[in-house]
């Protein structure tokens, strides 16, 4: 099959390897209740999802999104303090990531520490999702000075410490394609693919992710079938991703976002995961 590249460039994750969800970003709660509702139901293995108020935090709190991000909150503190059972905790462990527009490097520094301290001051965010990534060698300095600033005003803050401590802010790159290598020592999780079916398909993985555990890389993908779903939770599995979120909504017929919405097979997306794939 046209995935199934060589051992030597792609790392086929173990039967133990837990995939879940990253949610790049729903529409406005107000917009989506159904969509922000699916992050705290029991069952779903929700691994982090994105708030993004207005390309960003938006110019002052707003109360669907503090009420949304409230909730998702108080979900992650029941499963963290074992007040649920763990079988059905997994739906409640994700965390809320502040978005912040790097768009590929032309954003100040100021401008996106700022943006980060709003999600941090008005939401309690528990890390970043750094979308519109660069990925170049050439830019990987100030890549690493961003994450590096955010990863201190995360633990200064306290974000997704909870009252045990144990954990620390989660930052994500989107990047939609593999980078330079350097790139996976600068944040704790990376997109290396984002776009539609037809091109993951026929997608091949950087020999040097297979030096990295799954958890480290998360492929979004829109336009999957119904019918292919399982083949592509076998690509994202061969390829070494621990996060996904496929979607058989696409990016035309005036969608401008196909990830803002659920795909029209959730539950059966989210019994799969749950269920795992034999291999």
């Amino acid at each position: 099959m046209p995935y199934l590249i060589p051992t030597t460039t792609a790392r086929r994750t173990s039967g133990a390897e837990q995939l879940g969800f990253g949610v790049p970003g729903y529409a406005h709660p107000l917009l989506a209740p159904t969509e922000w509702a699916e992050l705290t139901r029991p069952g779903t293995p929700l691994h982090w999802a994105v708030l993004n108020i207005d390309n960003g935090p938006g110019a002052r709190p707003d109360p669907h999104c503090l009420e949304a991000a409230g909730r998702i909150r108080n979900a992650r503190e029941r499963a963290l303090h074992g007040e649920v059972p763990q079988d059905s905790a997994r739906a409640t462990g994700g965390r809320l990531l502040g978005h912040l527009d790097l768009a590929f490097g032309s954003r100040p520094f100021g401008e996106l520490i700022a943006d980060a301290q709003s999600f941090l001051d008005w939401y309690r965010v528990d890390g970043f999702y750094l979308g519109r990534s660069p990925a170049k060698r050439a830019d990987l300095t100030a890549v690493r000075r961003l994450t590096s600033t955010l990863a201190t005003l995360l633990d200064d803050s306290g974000s997704d410490h909870g009252e045990s401590g144990e954990e620390r802010g989660l930052l994500v790159l989107g990047l939609g394609t593999h980078p330079h290598p350097g790139y996976a020592e600068a944040a704790d999780q990376l997109v290396t693919f984002c776009g539609p079916w037809a091109d993951y398909r026929w997608s091949q993985v950087a020999e040097w992710t297979a030096a990295y555990p799954p958890h480290r890389f998360a492929h979004f993908v829109h336009g999957v079938p119904r019918t292919h779903l399982e083949e592509a939770m076998r690509i994202a599995r061969w390829q070494g991703a621990g996060t996904i979120f496929f979607t058989d909504r696409d990016d035309r017929n005036g969608q401008t976002d196909p990830f803002a919405v659920l795909p029209s097979y959730w539950d059966e997306f989210v019994s799969r995961i749950g269920r795992g794939i034999s291999e």
